[in-house]
């Protein structure tokens, strides 16, 4: 068996442990990269994504748990081991670039292997190459500041690669690019993965880039919550040994459910899903209220949902005071709370009965309460596009909010960053409520 290149055990990483400003980025994460593969790691920024690769490349020190490289447990090496790992086993790749101003790209790519004995002529052919095989070989003996944006990265893959490491660490490297630009670099990567076989490990928090994964990591508050395979590179006794540890394999609608909602998981399948529902739904709609008035009202929503109360009832329960065994609201506060749970059902049944003929009037919906206006029916076609990829299961919650704020001259609706947010959660509440368990697997 093929052993991996990468091995992560229940890795937890805590900042200030003990004090009042605890943080913990990494909660109980483990991983196995093999080699040859390519895995993306996504989420939203403050996940732990990035934390995660400075703890395999061995700039983090884990508060507990193990991570291997090689079958080397990195935080038990010394000094010594942890430089040559960095010299001939990693390269990283940094959003930021980080070459020296002071000297010339091609001094910057050779750089590490000064430290490593090389002649100056052998490290200066190598250099060369590479500058070559990267279309930049002119920019030899410029400096950094003379370069734009997508050269410096491609100096900086260069410099990675000048000691020919087995794996390469990507931090967000086309976070500060421009769209041509971070597609070249992309490509890049992918030869270097598909031609050089080496096995690259990239953080983004952009799904754009997803597809150009075999595996992509979906992490949320520190957590590893999904897996989404293209290509499968892993041995077939690695993919023996994970089906035997984790026997459920999770539909894709569960898969972007669990992204999108905190503490979502098959936990909540069967008699745990309407009272989860009802949590998320009180927690969505409503604000001002004291924690025994939502409480109360949780209840009653939970009943409204399981069809044991109609919509009159529910009204009059939240109405009543909460000495007689009601919830506490007014009149008011209790219509408009009912109103908009009622609009949001009609969507659920609407989508559940046949989406296809409620993609147009959903838009209509999603418009009308975010008080959006489009200028053209291709914008509006757009957003029904949308609607459908997700409904698919082809979007997740992030993917949708990327489509919905990027610029319409770029295939976006070109939304207000704060609008796009707030339609997302309203379509993400309405596919929780439509979700119902029964077709968890794939």
């Amino acid at each position: 068996m093929v052993d991996p290149v990468i091995n992560i055990k229940n890795l937890n990483v805590i900042y200030n442990q003990g004090k009042s400003n605890q943080i913990q980025p990494l909660t109980n994460v483990n991983l196995k990269v093999f080699p040859g593969e390519y895995v993306i790691i996504f989420g939203p920024s403050g996940c732990g994504k990035s934390t995660l690769l400075s703890s395999i490349a061995g700039l983090q020190v884990p508060t507990s748990g193990e991570v291997f490289i090689g079958g080397k447990e990195v935080s038990l090496t010394n000094k010594k081991e942890i430089l040559n790992i960095h010299r001939y086993i990693v390269g990283m790749v940094f959003q930021a670039f980080y070459l020296l101003s002071s000297i010339s790209i091609l001094e910057n790519i050779c750089l590490p292997k000064i430290f490593c004995g090389e002649s100056g002529r052998k490290r200066r052919e190598i250099g060369m190459n590479l500058l070559q095989r990267f279309s930049i070989s002119e920019q030899a003996h410029k400096y950094p500041n003379q370069l734009s944006g997508g050269q410096k990265q491609r100096v900086a893959i260069a410099r990675a690669l000048i000691n020919d490491p087995q794996i390469i660490l990507a931090d967000e490297p086309v976070g500060n690019l421009d769209s041509e630009s971070a597609e070249n670099v992309m490509k890049i990567f992918k030869e270097l993965n598909d031609v050089d076989r080496k096995t690259v490990i990239m953080v983004t928090h952009n799904s754009e880039y997803a597809y150009y994964a075999d595996r992509v990591i979906y992490m949320r508050d520190g957590r590893i919550i999904s897996e989404e395979i293209n290509r499968d590179k892993r041995p077939k006794e690695a993919l023996k040994e994970e089906i035997l540890k984790e026997p459920e394999i999770l539909s894709n609608e569960l898969k972007i459910l669990i992204r999108s909602f905190k503490n979502f998981s098959p936990n909540q399948i069967g008699g745990l899903l309407v009272p989860y529902k009802a949590k998320q739904l009180i927690a969505y709609l409503t604000t001002e209220l004291t924690e025994e008035q939502l409480r109360i009202a949780e209840s009653f929503l939970r009943d409204y949902l399981f069809e044991n109360i109609d919509v009159y009832g529910f009204k009059r329960s939240l109405d009543m005071n909460i000495a007689n065994g009601g919830a506490g609201w007014n009149r008011q506060r209790s219509d408009a709370f009912s109103e908009r749970v009622e609009d949001i059902l009609v969507q659920v049944k609407n989508i559940a009965t046949d989406y296809q003929k409620a993609l147009v009037p959903f838009a209509d919906y999603l418009i009308k309460l975010f008080k959006i206006k489009l200028e053209s029916s291709e914008l509006k076609g757009r957003l029904i596009n949308f609607l459908k990829m997700r409904i698919d299961n082809k979007l997740d919650c992030f993917s949708l909010k990327d489509r919905l704020d990027a610029p319409k001259s770029l295939g976006g609706l070109g939304l207000y960053k704060n609008t796009a947010e707030k339609m997302v959660k309203e379509i993400e509440i309405i596919m929780l409520i439509k979700y119902n368990g029964k077709e968890q697997k794939q």
